[in-house]
């Protein structure tokens, strides 16, 4: 793949009380494991990870972190469209882009894995959005009853001209507001429930640990 990879991590984790990613995820901090598993398509490039409201604090407390680069959002309260914004100014022009949240750090590297296959056999279009998906149903059996749906998550590949349009987004846009734009719209299946995450609180953080917990 020759998308930059780009980790969102410049929020100001208020809901949890401490940097997310920080977290501790069986001994390793949620940054580590997701950095990690996104280093396995990044063709040797750094993966690049956006910092804000604790810009400072999160390269001080992993100093041994290796393959990435840190970038600093000024604006990391406008939200995710304006870490992403600052991240493609940094990587400059021409690249699609690998968007992971530390939101969702127990992502498979083998998911990764699967994103980049499936925007190399699309063709890496320009404009198109790809996201990952997983059938509710394949969560708890191998079965797949009628009333089993998809459900999309995290990370998810950006055309090059896609990336371009979050020049004419408002500050404050949502990252769907980008997505709305995209054509075409792809998806590929995966079975790694983790692409569901959202770690938010502190209870997001305890089921986390718990799962984790029982895969480990």
């Amino acid at each position: 793949m020759t998308a930059a990879v780009v980790v969102l991590a410049a929020g100001a984790s208020s809901r949890l009380g401490s940097p997310k990613a920080l977290a501790d995820l069986g001994g390793r901090s949620a940054l580590e494991r997701l950095t990690g598993a996104a280093l396995t398509v990044s063709g040797g490039e750094p993966v690049r990870v956006v910092v804000g409201a604790h810009a400072a604090e999160i390269p001080a407390a992993l100093p041994a972190l290796e393959g990435v680069e840190w970038i600093v959002c000024d604006d990391w309260r406008l939200g995710r469209t304006a870490s992403l914004r600052t991240a493609a100014r940094t990587i400059g022009p021409g690249r699609d882009i690998v968007v992971a949240p530390v939101d969702v750090p127990l992502v498979a590297a083998d998911t990764f894995g699967r994103l980049a296959r499936a925007w190399t056999t699309a063709g890496a279009p320009a404009s198109g959005w790809l996201a990952p998906f997983v059938e509710t149903a394949s969560l708890e059996s191998k079965s797949t009853p009628t009333g089993s749906r998809a459900r999309f998550g995290h990370p998810v590949v950006l055309g090059a001209d896609l990336v371009r349009g979050l020049e004419a987004l408002a500050e404050d846009a949502p990252l769907r507001a980008l997505r709305e734009r995209a054509a075409p719209l792809l998806s590929v299946p995966v079975r790694d429930a983790a692409i569901l995450d959202d770690l938010d609180t502190p209870d997001d953080l305890e089921a986390l640990q718990r799962r984790f917990e029982r895969q480990g």
